[in-house]
């Protein structure tokens, strides 16, 4: 199926080939034609599936059709982003299809970290399209140097991190300075149940396009699980590296905090690897050269924390490692999704200790998918898991806390048993 079949310009359809789509996605084939029509969307499809381009192909060509009235750029279309490598990134995707239409289309990035002040000044006389993290486009709008009254299209990107408690507040506040009138589009891998609930309050008559069970559509990645003591995952690591030295051109390993991506990347790079970490307390423009220089194969290793784990696209990714699990399932995803994207395939490897193995287990019965475990030479674990009990009935995930009713039912069988004990005679 071609581009054009879609009802994508001969511009954009150009510009699609151009960026390596030989024929539209899953994603792209449901969502490009909704958009057009300008229905709301809501959009979910596995990470590396091209939904960037679901929604920057059809955007593009709904501004070009309706031109600017005036001299000066009032802000049309905004896409809203968790992270400002995602914000470069679908900047660049959108610069790169813009560069084949007829009329020019003035695109601005906003995303904190770094002076407001080029901001500002890019963004005088206006812009058609604006990406932008919420933090940074609150502040442009206090400033004064950007209005939100004329904008008919809105886009969320990685919409399920856009709904969390983390951007609730901002995300909520940005709402409110947008016409009630325009056309939303939400675009994640990932949509739980609850953030369903409160994407689905901003749409009106959406389209709703899921993709992520369809047939061909899964990322064709290997997921292995290395049982090993959780003090040994660093020299396990090492070795997989050495081991793995011709194949491996890069790995994006994950880990659980800052200090643990500089421990780790230090301890390789002391061992003759080029290892470098990443994480959100380092420079924007130094972030911005790890990952360039990381698509480069100019670092052999990133250590990174989950600001790695969405919405990045590196090409060819072949391996991503799980030094520490994430903290849910949904995470788990996203994470994984870093390699085997764009139709090639990939492997993930996680490390599971003693003490992991039921969060493991629970990220396994998420995703409906068993992995098998492995024990590598010299690694075997000597571990044992600790004695505690969960009572959330939940492994201690995030954000499956027992509701009301589970907290009553489970008070409930504590009273009945306690009344059968009270009855039974002492021996």
């Amino acid at each position: 199926m071609p581009f054009d079949t879609l009802g994508l310009t001969p511009a954009l359809a150009q510009a699609a080939a151009a960026s390596g789509f030989a024929a539209p996605t899953a994603i792209q084939a449901a969502a490009i034609p909704a958009i057009l029509q300008g229905r709301d969307l809501r959009g979910s499809a596995q990470t590396g599936s091209g939904k960037t381009a679901a929604f920057s192909l059809p955007l593009l060509q709904r501004l070009t059709a309706q031109p600017a009235s005036s001299a000066s750029r009032r802000l049309r279309a905004l896409v809203l982003v968790p992270t400002r490598e995602l914000a470069a990134q679908v900047g660049e995707t959108l610069e790169d299809f813009a560069r084949h239409l007829p009329q020019r289309l003035k695109i601005v990035v906003a995303v904190g970290g770094v002076s407001i002040n080029p901001q500002m000044m890019r963004l005088r006389g206006g812009a058609d399209i604006v990406v932008a993290t919420p933090g940074r486009l609150l502040d442009l709008v206090e400033h004064n140097a950007l209005a939100l009254d004329a904008v008919s299209m809105l886009v969320l990107d990685e919409a399920d991190r856009l709904f969390d408690l983390g951007f609730a507040e901002e995300l909520q506040r940005i709402l409110a300075l947008l016409p009630a009138r325009r056309q939303n589009l939400l675009f994640s891998a990932t949509f739980p149940i609850a953030i369903q609930a409160l994407a689905d309050d901003m749409l009106h008559d959406p389209a709703l396009v899921d993709v992520q069970g369809e047939t061909g559509t899964r990322p064709d990645i290997v997921q292995r699980a290395i049982e090993v003591d959780a003090s040994r995952r660093t020299q396990l690591l090492r070795q997989l590296l050495k081991e793995n030295e011709g194949t491996w051109d890069r790995v994006l390993v994950f880990v659980a905090t800052q200090h643990a991506a500089q421990t780790v990347a230090e301890k390789l790079y002391r061992n003759g690897i080029y290892a470098v970490p990443f994480h959100g307390d380092i420079a924007q423009g130094t972030r911005r050269d790890i990952l360039s220089q990381f698509k480069q194969s100019r670092w052999d290793v990133v250590i990174a924390t989950d600001l790695a784990a969405r919405g990045l696209d590196i090409a060819q990714l072949p391996v991503v490692i799980n030094y520490d699990l994430p903290r849910s399932p949904t995470d788990y995803i996203h994470r994984i999704g870093r390699t085997g994207r764009a139709g090639a395939s990939g492997l993930a490897i996680s490390f599971v200790s003693a003490a992991t193995e039921a969060h493991f287990r629970l990220i396994e019965k998420r995703q409906g998918q068993r992995v098998p475990r492995e024990r590598i030479a010299g690694f075997e674990p000597v571990e044992v898991a600790p004695l505690v009990v969960d009572t959330s009935g939940n492994g201690g995930i995030k954000g499956a806390r027992p509701s009301k009713k589970d907290k009553l039912r489970a008070a409930a069988a504590l009273a009945a048993a306690s009344q059968r004990n009270d009855a039974e005679p002492n021996d």
